[in-house]
This record gives C-alpha cells, structure tokens and sequence, in this order.
C-alpha cells in the first residue's frame, strides 16, 4: 500500500479512536445530568428544565461520535448469514461491497445534514420547550461525525482493497 494511503488510515484510526474516546465520557456527563435533575425535582422540589433535553444532546452526540469508532474496530452489526461461509479473499470482497455502499450513503446524509445545518443556521432554529436551546451545535457535531464517518468508510475502503489483493484479512 503507498506510504500516503498508509498515514491517511492511520491518521483516521488515530481521529476516530480520540474521537470515541471522548463520546466515552459523553456517557458519565449524560449520567451526572440525569442525576442532578433526579436531586432537584424529587429531593429539592426545584425541577431543572434543561437537563432532560440537555441529556438527549448528549446521547445524540454520544452515538454520533461513536461512529467511526465503531467502524474502525468493525463493532458494528452484520449479518452472518453468508459472510461466514466466504473465504478470507471473498470476505474482503464482500466489505469493499459494503463500504462502497456506506460510503454512498454517508454522502446522501451529508449532504442532507449540511442542508439542515444551514436551515438551522439562517433561521436561528430553537427547540420549543421552556429552556429553548438552539439546535445548531448538536447539527454541526452532526455534520463533524458524518464526515469523519465518511473518512474512515474512505480508509476501510483501502485496508479491504489491499486484504482483497493479498487475500489476507483486513
């Protein structure tokens, strides 16, 4: 594989695990809001109106920046119906299949949620609820995890062009 397609995946690799990392601790902070609003509507009889909505943000980023994680350590669900049955070759060949496919949906939902980001954006798009938070972050973040999504589908693509080639797994 040439020395440049060798430092993109690996810088990638490097981005999506950071990357999963801190969508990691996304978990502990959703956690500690959830737990906070507990305190103060049941104990202190003082509800928080943000923390509900603020916790959802979170899981949504949560799962949004655990994407390319997820694709990079190939954690992601797949039906084994026939793929265990194919040889290590046929198995590579199979993911170049299925990553072209990623690929081109990963285009189509970006172009979608840049579209979404810039309605939001112009519009000054809020939640309708008593904390009213904008959505503009949570669409950018958005927008951030399906292009760094799309970059390591892109390296997925070459680690199962090489293992199809060298018919060794990817």
């Amino acid at each position: 594989m040439p020395r440049a397609i060798t430092l993109y995946i690996r810088a990638t690799d490097r981005l999506s695990d950071w990357t999963g990392l801190v969508a990691m601790y996304l978990i502990f902070v959703m956690v500690a809001v959830l737990l906070l609003d507990a305190v103060t509507r049941n104990i202190l009889d003082n509800p928080l109106h943000w923390c509900l909505e603020f916790a959802q943000f979170t899981l949504a980023a949560y799962y949004f920046m655990g994407g390319a994680k997820t694709l990079k350590d190939n954690d992601h669900v797949r039906m084994d119906l026939f793929y265990e049955n194919l040889s290590e070759r046929g198995k590579a060949r199979m993911d170049l299949v299925t990553v072209g496919c990623l690929i081109f949906y990963l285009v189509v939902m970006l172009i979608g949620s840049i579209s979404s980001l810039a309605y939001s954006i112009e519009t000054n798009q809020r939640l309708f609820s008593i904390w009213n938070p904008s959505v503009v972050p949570i669409k950018a973040l958005m927008v951030g995890c399906i292009v760094l999504m799309l970059l390591q589908s892109v390296g997925l693509f070459f680690k199962y062009l090489e293992a199809s080639r060298a018919g060794v797994r990817a």
